[in-house]
C-alpha cells in the first residue's frame, strides 16, 4: 500500500490564513494539559519569528480534550496561530500527524509530540541546519529529560542481527554485532543518523511532495523508520543538530515503554507494526530471518537462565507475538478498540 499523497482539504475549524514558514504539527490523545504546557514553550519562539503556526489535531479522544484545549486557544489569545482539528477517528501516530500536515500548508512541517517543551531558539536552530544543509530532507533536535540530560534519539535502522541482540541480552554477543546496536549514543555534534525520534523532527515539504506523508499501514510505532527509510532512499539526509534542545517527558499513555520495562505482553499493533517495517526493509525473507535470529537469542538467554542467570530478555508471550501478520506483513493494523489493548498516544 502506497504511502498517503499530501493534499489540502477544507477544514471548519477557524484558523490562520496566512501560509507560514513553519507549521507544528501536535497530535494529541487524552493529554490536553501536556498540549496546554507545549503551546506556552512556544511562546517565545513566536515572540522572536512569528512565520510559524500551530495544528493540533485531536485523534478522536473521547473524553474532554477538545474542550479542554479550545478553552486554553481561546483564554491565551492563540487563536490566531494555532488551531483545533477535530478527527472523527483515531488514526494513530501516523495519520494524526498526516491529518496535521494536510491542515495548512508551509515550507517545512515540525512534528512535535504533546509531551514536549521546545527549548529557546531550538525552532530557529533546526531551520538554519535546513537551509544550511540543503540536502536534509529531516533535522532533529537533542531530546533530553528535564534535568538536561539527553535522551537516545539518533538510531541506525534495524536488521535481524538486531533480533538476535535484543533477545540474547549477553554482553558477549552486543560486542561481536555492536555495529548493528540500533540506538547510538546520544550526539554532542552534528550527526547524520540512519533515523531519527519523531518525537520531534522537521520535515521540508519536497520530501512529502516527493515520497508521500506516513505511512498509515502503521498504527505506532516504526513509522517514523520507515518514513526515514524512504527519505534517505530518495536521496535525503537525516541531520540531528544537538544545539536544538527540546524536552521529551515521555508522558504518552502508550504502554509499550512501560510494558517492555516490566517484561508483560506488548499490544498487537506493536508487532503488526514490527513486521511491516522488517517486510518493507527486507522483503517476506527479511522478516522471517528476523524471527529466525530473535529465536536464536532466545536460547541463548534460556541458557543463561538454566545456569541460574536473571533472564532479562523474556518479555510475556513474545516467541509467539513476533509471528503476528508473518504471511501477510502489509495486512491493516488491528485498532486497539477491536483488541484488548488500550488506544494509545505515542
Amino acid at each position: 500500500m502506497a504511502p498517503p499523497a499530501l493534499h489540502n482539504p477544507c477544514l471548519s475549524d477557524s484558523s490562520p490564513s496566512t501560509i507560514a514558514k513553519i507549521v507544528i504539527v501536535i497530535v494529541n490523545y487524552r493529554t490536553p494539559r501536556l498540549v496546554e504546557d507545549c503551546l506556552k514553550s512556544l511562546i517565545p519562539e513566536r515572540e522572536k519569528n512569528g512565520n510559524f503556526n500551530v495544528v493540533i489535531v485531536d485523534n478522536n479522544s473521547a473524553d474532554n480534550s477538545t474542550d479542554v484545549l479550545q478553552k486554553a486557544i481561546f483564554d491565551n489569545g492563540y487563536s490566531q496561530w494555532v488551531r483545533l482539528v477535530r478527527s472523527r477517528n483515531n488514526n494513530g501516530f501516523a495519520g494524526g500527524n498526516n491529518t496535521g500536515i494536510n491542515t495548512l500548508q508551509a515550507e517545512f512541517y515540525l512534528l512535535l509530540n504533546s509531551d514536549t517543551l521546545v527549548c529557546p531558539e531550538a525552532i530557529n536552530t533546526m531551520l538554519e541546519t535546513a537551509m544550511k544543509f540543503t540536502g536534509a530532507g529531516l533535522v532533529s533536535p537533542r531530546l533530553e529529560w528535564p534535568d538536561g540530560q539527553g535522551q537516545e534519539s539518533c538510531f541506525r535502522f534495524h536488521t535481524p542481527c538486531r533480533e538476535l541482540m535484543a533477545s540474547a541480552q549477553t554482553g558477549f554477543i552486543d560486542g561481536l554485532l555492536k555495529k548493528y546496536i540500533v540506538a547510538m549514543p546520544v550526539q554532542e555534534q552534528i550527526a547524520r543518523p540512519d533515523w531519527t525520534s519523531f518525537a520531534c523532527v522537521l520535515i521540508r515539504r519536497e520530501v512529502f511532495d516527493q515520497i508521500g506523508l506516513l505511512d498509515e499501514g502503521y498504527f505506532m510505532y516504526f513509522e517514523d523508520v520507515e518514513f526515514c527509510y524512504r527519505a534517505r532512499k530518495a536521496g535525503w539526509e537525516i541531520v540531528h543538530n544537538p544545539s536544538a534542545r527540546v524536552v521529551h517527558l515521555r508522558g504518552g499513555s502508550s504502554p509499550v515503554k512501560e510494558n517492555t520495562k516490566n517484561k508483560k505482553r506488548l499490544p498487537k499493533y506493536f508487532y503488526e507494526s514490527r513486521a511491516r517495517l522488517y517486510y518493507q526493509l527486507y522483503g517476506w525473507r527479511g522478516l522471517t530471518m528476523a524471527n529466525l535470529m530473535w529465536w536464536l537469542g532466545r536460547l541463548v538467554s534460556l541458557s543463561r537462565q538454566v545456569l541460574g542467570r536473571t533472564d532479562k530478555a523474556a518479555i510475556e508471550m513474545q516467541w509467539l507475538d513476533i509471528w503476528i501478520n508473518w504471511l501477510n506483513p502489509l495486512k491493516h493494523y488491528t485498532h486497539p478498540s477491536q483488541s484488548n489493548d488500550s488506544v494509545p498516544n505515542k
